[in-house]
């Protein structure tokens, strides 16, 4: 009797943390749906700085969880980790600027089908770098459930086709292309890292270095590629809008995904967020006037679907799963704080 007790239980506690997975992932969309229409909004506008909005993002992770491992005293204090660690962590931010920053280049060289297309590249190269380096065991569930998320995006695709919405530029489509696989690869060496730091280390550690290195990577290319960019910004209430809704919806992206990175996996992660241009194109609708089609729907059905299966099919990859989510609610909540507390001071100042 207690045994069918507790396998009903351990069925509810999987339910429960299946459906949060789920939901915290499309909140993760949302938010990139959010960095997207803002940026749509400053581009027809005439602003286009990927540099300093990305800047933006990483000056908020140093103000946030930078600053908190300074005033550390333990040996996980900022000193004692960048002693031992910092190259590591200047790589990972490296990879992750080079990679928002490729991924934004390329729309001036080919279309958006391209991109969208080719962007998905980033899940089999970070199945491949989770099974090399984190020895990640997939099973065949899993590559059935990548293979209905990617089934999913082919139906996004054509209905941007079929709705006339294969936008961007063709004047150097090879460029273009070789600039989205780019940042696809460095997007997976950037999420590696992020999943083997946050379940082995610490989440305010991945998100306090990558503040540091990112804010002195992301200025560098700042101060060489968009000065004049910069300066030409007529700066009104608007723009300024648009700046603090881009910068705040990649703050809250950056801060929730280790979380559920440190849930489920970096692979799940990226599968769950192959929606955000399903909620952007949803946006478009309203406010860009966007043509639909039933096949919008259709596809966010499908990668949902792909996304549900991939996650109940257990993977190994050096620990039980219920044990590293124990674990880490302490610091989930740390982080969660940290965060809450730094964007009360920020409205109390606006």
């Amino acid at each position: 009797m207690s045994s069918h007790g507790e396998h009903g239980s351990s069925c509810v506690v999987k339910d429960v943390h299946l459906l949060k997975t789920i939901v915290m992932g499309q909140v993760l969309s949302v938010l990139i749906c959010g960095t997207a229409v803002s940026c749509q909004y400053l581009v027809d506008a005439g602003v286009e700085t990927p540099m300093l909005q990305s800047f933006l993002n990483y000056s908020l992770l140093l103000l946030v969880f930078t600053t908190n491992l300074s005033t550390r005293k333990d040996e996980r204090n900022l000193l004692q980790i960048l002693k031992t660690k910092w190259w590591k962590y200047l790589l990972m931010a490296l990879a992750d600027v080079e990679a928002n920053y490729a991924v934004v280049k390329a729309y001036q060289f080919t279309t958006l089908t391209s991109i969208q297309l080719l962007d998905c590249f980033v899940i089999p190269v970070l199945m491949l770098l989770s099974w090399v380096f984190l020895k990640t065991r997939y099973r065949a569930g899993h590559f059935v459930a990548v293979m209905v998320c990617l089934f999913g995006v082919g139906a996004m695709i054509g209905a941007d086709i079929l709705a006339g919405r294969d936008q961007g530029s063709t004047s150097h489509v090879a460029l273009g292309d070789g600039l989205v696989l780019l940042s696809a690869v460095l997007y997976a060496v950037s999420n590696v890292c992020q999943e083997y730091t946050v379940k082995n280390l610490s989440i305010i550690e991945f998100l306090g270095l990558m503040g540091l290195f990112g804010t002195l990577i992301s200025g560098i290319q700042l101060a060489v590629l968009e000065t004049h960019a910069v300066a030409a910004i007529k700066w009104d209430l608007y723009i300024s809008m648009l700046f603090a809704i881009y910068a705040l919806c990649m703050f809250a992206l950056y801060s929730l995904m280790p979380v559920v990175v440190k849930m489920t996996s970096a692979t799940a992660v990226n599968l769950s967020l192959l929606t955000s241009d399903l909620f952007s194109l949803f946006c478009g609708l309203f406010l860009f006037h966007y043509t639909f089609s039933a096949l919008y729907v259709i596809a966010f059905v499908v990668i949902a679907m792909g996304f549900i299966t991939f996650n109940p099919t257990s993977s190994t990859n050096g620990g039980p799963i219920s044990a590293r989510r124990c674990d880490g609610h302490q610091e989930q909540l740390e982080v969660q704080r940290l965060a809450r507390g730094h964007f009360d001071i920020w409205t109390k100042h606006n």
